[in-house]
């Protein structure tokens, strides 16, 4: 196994201890890890003063950036534009979101191939021309090779995926972005974020039985919800967090972003040592083993957490019990004694349908063990899968292993479809075996987010998430009302028999071995790489640059839509079939809001058009006005932009000449998307003036000669009958941030300097 930006990492702990100490006597206290790895990212190099908690603006310099296909195709366009010859820090892309999950690993890969095949070959030839390390379809996905090969204790990354923080359970600080943010660092310039405030999760005891580090942020979701961690820093600790495996602590870490935390980290231990051994970068580890005390909590905070974290939760890992949660929502915590009661109660379809592990979230070497010690007992005492089945392998290496150790021949025993290694139903990319594509029923699967819709387009497809070896339990078993820690099922003989807790290996006895990882470096010199988009590709497009502001204020908008309740970045712009138009912003963006639910008739993907008076979809109403020279403006509720990172739910509207979105409040990833793409991101400052939104309004937005940091502007809502509202809206955009808008995006201001 390769050894990847060694000397970066002797660079970035080279300077570790004189940064975190002198931080220490700026901030005149004892640190927390997230604060010494924050203080040690610094873009000005050494702290000069304490930043604000939640209010702050800070410039970070992360260590590298990983792009997953679906969002490196826009992100890489962006970069095309910046006037760069090459990335300036370590850069890498992951083919894992195209390959549709149909019939089984080899197929869908071999079909993926050919179908992506023109995105497939821009992605790899821009890496090699820009030297960004490339890999292949069937590598696997993002997060997982991250974890493998790249994350490493103290270390600051981004990627352009919200599951990025999956590289926190290898200590790191580890950040979804947009890819506009992506192409800033990748440029070389620095990288904004708020200086977060920090959660604290106190683990002690030790996992027993049926529960697994999956349960620990499955509860924490149930206690958060999903925007409890807005804007926050989750940072676990204590002798419960260290006692999980390297590869359980990034589950952990991977699916804080469905608790809208910014990231979640680890602090460094001998679980990560050995895994950083195991995937070989013995060299790492003894670099991290020097510098321990610069990659865990000053001790003060272990003895009084309460004083350095803005909230404290603690959770005794020993009492821990497995936990399902949804639908429709992965903060819906049930406890597993309490989840069948809830199947009858609520009414949830019994008979689950089919059971899916892996994923980003729970594709590990020990997730497999545990999961194929479940189906081994199957087989033993005579059961199999009623459920349909499937296994995503997280990456080639774990995949080769887990097959080598006769894992996958487990689950093909009792019924199970190992599919490609890849995100697949995951995010939609499944070709589901179903009879009637819209009624009602239950899946249960290992990964992170579980929206209507999410996994197969079917609203009424009620998705629970939970540890694999509970979904591998719940598979065998068809029936929801089950419970594998009490419950016996009948098998082939008609006997009653009882599954035993599962058996977990962390790290597998023989070695992690793979014959091809499906690694591709980039050119020495990329200066004679060509790239070719054809200009009638279905599938790319060149990049045109948005306008500037004109400098007046703005008049005469038409309301596109007043989304109603829940409208994250799937209603936005959807995933599935849509990931093949992820390079080409204007057929992308014919998906733009059609999963939104229009507030005036509680319809999805009607709206009225301003101009006619006539109902029709939002990406044809946006283009109307678009095309009479004409902007919109979108009205939205509660948390809007929540779930993916993708940049695109902030593109497409600005393509479409939406140029401002208000709402009660936004997730923050969306919220920076916004700003990069140059629109306006504002929330009212009174909520209840978002009732006053009626359907024929248009708008003006005034103030904006003296756009200012937190200087509100005011919204300008004019009726149909003449009369009108004046409602108070609020921003959290600082200088640089409105030179962004001022320039027409922050890409626009990237290019001038780059010229200069």
């Amino acid at each position: 196994m390769a050894l990847f930006d060694l000397d970066m990492i002797k660079a970035v702990y080279a300077r570790m201890q004189n940064r975190v100490d002198k931080a220490r006597k700026v901030v005149g206290k004892p640190l927390t890890l997230t604060e010494k790895i924050l203080y040690a990212h610094l873009f000005q190099g050494d702290a000069t003063q304490a930043h604000e908690r939640g209010k702050s603006y800070v410039d970070f310099a992360p260590d590298r950036v990983a792009m997953q296909d679906a969002t490196a195709q826009m992100a890489l366009l962006q970069f095309m534009q910046a006037g760069k010859s090459k990335v300036e820090v370590p850069s890498t892309v992951h083919c894992d979101h195209l390959i549709l999950a149909e019939s089984g690993a080899d197929e869908d890969l071999k079909k993926s191939k050919d179908v992506n095949r023109e995105v497939f070959d821009f992605l790899s030839s821009v890496s090699n021309k820009y030297g960004l390390g490339f890999w292949k379809p069937g590598a696997g996905i993002i997060h997982q090779v991250v974890l493998e090969n790249y994350a490493f204790p103290g270390g600051m990354m981004i990627g352009t995926d919200s599951h990025t923080p999956n590289a926190g359970g290898l200590g790191m600080v580890a950040i979804g972005v947009g890819g506009a943010d992506a192409v800033d660092v990748m440029t070389g310039m620095a990288w904004e974020l708020k200086f977060p405030k920090l959660i604290g999760v106190k683990l002690t005891g030790k996992l027993d039985g049926w529960a697994s580090a999956k349960d620990v942020i499955l509860k924490v979701a149930g206690i958060l919800t999903v925007k409890g961690g807005t804007g926050a820093i989750v940072e676990y600790f204590g002798e419960g967090a260290d006692s999980l495996s390297c590869t359980g602590k990034g589950t952990i870490c991977n699916m804080g972003a469905e608790i809208g935390a910014t990231t979640s980290v680890f602090a460094y231990d001998e679980k990560m040592k050995a895994y950083l051994e195991a995937t070989g970068r013995a060299e790492v580890a003894k670099l991290a083993d020097a510098n321990k005390e610069y990659l865990r909590p000053d001790n003060e905070v272990y003895e009084n957490p309460e004083k350095y974290y803005d909230e404290l939760i603690e959770i005794n890992l020993s009492e821990l019990e497995p936990h399902i949660n949804g639908p429709f929502t992965p903060d819906l915590a049930w406890p597993l004694s309490k989840f069948a009661a809830a199947v009858k109660e609520n009414n949830y379809p019994p008979v689950l349908e089919v059971g899916l592990i892996g994923s980003c979230t729970n594709s590990s070497y020990e997730d497999m063990t545990r999961a194929a010690s479940v189906a081994k007992q199957a087989k033993e005492k005579n059961l199999k899968a009623k459920a349909e089945f499937t296994i995503t392998p997280g990456s080639e290496m774990v995949r080769f292993t887990a097959e080598r150790d006769g894992l996958l021949a487990i689950f093909d025993e009792i019924g199970g479809v190992v599919l490609a290694n890849a995100c697949g139903p995951c995010i939609g990319q499944w070709n589901r075996h179903t009879d009637d594509p819209n009624k009602a029923n239950s899946i249960m699967t290992s990964f992170n987010r579980n929206f209507a819709k999410r996994n197969d387009g079917n609203a009424k497809t009620h998705a629970f998430v939970a540890s694999p070896e509970i979904v591998t339990a719940f598979a065998i078993a068809g029936d929801l009302t089950f419970n594998p820690a009490t419950d016996t099922l009948k098998n082939e003989k008609g006997e009653d028999v009882k599954l035993d807790g599962p058996m977990g290996i962390e790290l597998p006895p023989k070695g992690f071995d793979v014959e091809d990882a499906g690694f591709q470096a980039p050119a020495d010199n990329g200066q004679n790489v060509t790239i070719n988009v054809a200009s009638d590709s279905e599938r790319l497009q060149l990049l045109e640059p948005f306008k500037p502001w004109n400098g007046e204020d703005l008049k005469d908008l038409n309301l596109l839509i007043k989304a109603k309740g829940k409208c994250t970045t799937d209603h936005i712009s959807m995933a599935g079939p849509w990931l093949r138009y992820r390079g080409h912003l204007d057929n992308i963006s014919n998906n733009l809001l059609i999963g939104a639910v229009n507030y005036f008739n509680e319809a999805t993907n009607k709206v009225k058009n301003q101009l006619t008076g006539e109902y029709g979809e939002v990406p044809a109403t946006a283009r109307a006005y678009k095309a009479a020279g004409k902007q919109s403006i979108i009205v939205g509720d509660e948390n809007y932009g929540e779930g993916s990172s993708r940049e695109h739910a902030a593109m497409e509207p600005r393509h479409l000449s939406v140029i401002a979105v208000v709402v009660r409040s936004f997730a923050r990833i969306h919220e920076t998307n916004l700003k990069k793409q140059g629109a306006l991101a504002l929330t009212f400052a009174n909520p209840a003036d978002y009732d006053k939104i009626k359907e024929d309004d248009t708008f003006e937005i005034l103030g904006l000669k003296e756009f200012a940091p937190e200087k509100p502007l005011t919204l300008r809502i004019k009726h149909a009958d003449g009369s009108s509202d004046d409602a108070l809206v609020n921003h959290t955009y600082n200088e640089a941030q409105i030179e962004w808008f001022k320039a027409g995006s922050a890409l626009n201001l990237i290019r001038e300097k780059n010229k200069a």
